[in-house]
């Protein structure tokens, strides 16, 4: 408890300095005022999250955490749970849509074991396993206090570790059987919404099976009463250790001034949970993309964050949040690279009198 307090008071507003010289700079490159839309927006907060007028981003990182979920036991998704090691070990091997994905972005990728439920070793796995995943929240809170801890520790480590070698942008994607159940309960809690509202069809379930894991996560909800006011019980009681540490990841990112590009609905509930603990979390956060999964879009307008890519994906992995990292380089590209009106010997804009 004492490093999360350390790491969220570490969290400081966004640079004034450099967004007032980056919205001047923006003023005067050859364009139209406002012409490049988001992408000069873009531009002008990660100056100020960068804390340097014209920003750059020299290494990309994706952070994929991975865990089981007890719950799987209540047949809430499509896939049996031993997807969930199958899948590690793919990313292991390099043959997952985030591996190409993150290929094609030239991002390094970590794949972090904290709580899979089966042993796993890999020369490239961060083996961070906490319990062999989390207890059904049905019967139960999903994890102990002491587990919910350690879970967002390894986040702090693992972005601590990566910041070390030089970070400047960090997607988050997860791994886990069951977790669009998690999800879905956290963000009705934290929303106060109706689990309905908040309930897809994950991984690929029909609705007879949606209206099954509706009345799963209404038998959780009541069996565990989360307080919506407290997002660390929220987290515990129905919760994942993955989605604990993607939180961990996001509040550490924050704490060093690194922005982060969040996927979809499960890695949005993490930031969700992190921007309750902190509200200047949100300011270092940018939406990958926007899910099909209808909770998704809730915790977005929630956040009051603007999805950069809208493409109908429900992967997962960080996927969606790896593509938008060309939209990131593309405003810093033309924040840095474009020419002012001075530079170029053009005429600016004449007011008419």
């Amino acid at each position: 408890m004492e490093q999360l307090r350390e790491q969220l008071t570490r969290i400081q507003p966004l640079d004034k300095d450099a967004i007032q010289q980056a919205t001047q700079r923006q003023q005067q490159l050859t364009k139209p005022a406002g012409s490049l839309g988001r992408l000069e927006e873009i531009a002008i907060r990660l100056a100020g999250i960068q804390g340097t007028p014209i920003p750059k981003i020299q290494r990309r990182d994706v952070i994929v955490m991975a865990a089981d979920h007890g719950v799987t036991r209540e047949g809430v998704s499509a896939y049996p749970a031993e997807v969930t090691p199958q899948m590690v070990l793919n990313f292991l091997s390099g043959g997952a849509a985030i591996n190409a994905l993150a290929r094609q972005a030239e991002a390094a990728v970590s794949i972090v074991d904290v709580g899979v439920a089966t042993e796993l070793h890999h020369p490239q796995l961060i083996e961070r396993k906490i319990a062999l995943g989390s207890a059904n929240m049905v019967e139960g809170p999903a994890l102990t206090s002491e587990q919910l801890f350690k879970a967002i520790q390894v986040g702090f480590d693992v972005l601590d570790e990566i910041a070390h070698q030089g970070s400047d942008l960090v997607a988050i994607g997860e791994m886990g059987i069951g977790n669009t159940t998690a999800a879905s309960a956290i963000s009705a809690t934290l929303l106060q919404q109706p689990v309905e509202a908040l309930t897809g069809y994950g991984t690929g379930i029909n609705e007879q099976q949606r209206q099954h894991k509706i009345q799963v996560l209404q038998r959780a909800v009541q069996q565990n009463q989360p307080d919506p006011h407290d997002p660390l019980d929220v987290l515990a009681k129905v919760g994942g250790l993955e989605i604990a540490a993607l939180t961990g990841v996001v509040i550490a990112a924050a704490a060093h001034r690194i922005p982060v590009l969040i996927d979809g609905f499960i890695s949005s509930s993490a930031a969700l949970i992190a921007c309750a603990l902190q509200p200047r979390i949100t300011d270092y956060l940018f939406a990958g993309h926007a899910s099909v999964e209808p909770g998704h879009r809730l915790i977005l307008a929630q956040l009051g964050l603007t999805p950069l890519l809208s493409l109908d994906m429900r992967l997962g992995e960080g996927t969606g949040a790896v593509l938008a990292m060309h939209i990131l380089e593309a405003a810093l590209r033309t924040h840095r690279e474009m020419a002012t009106f001075a530079d170029a010997g053009v005429s600016e804009r004449t007011e008419n009198t």
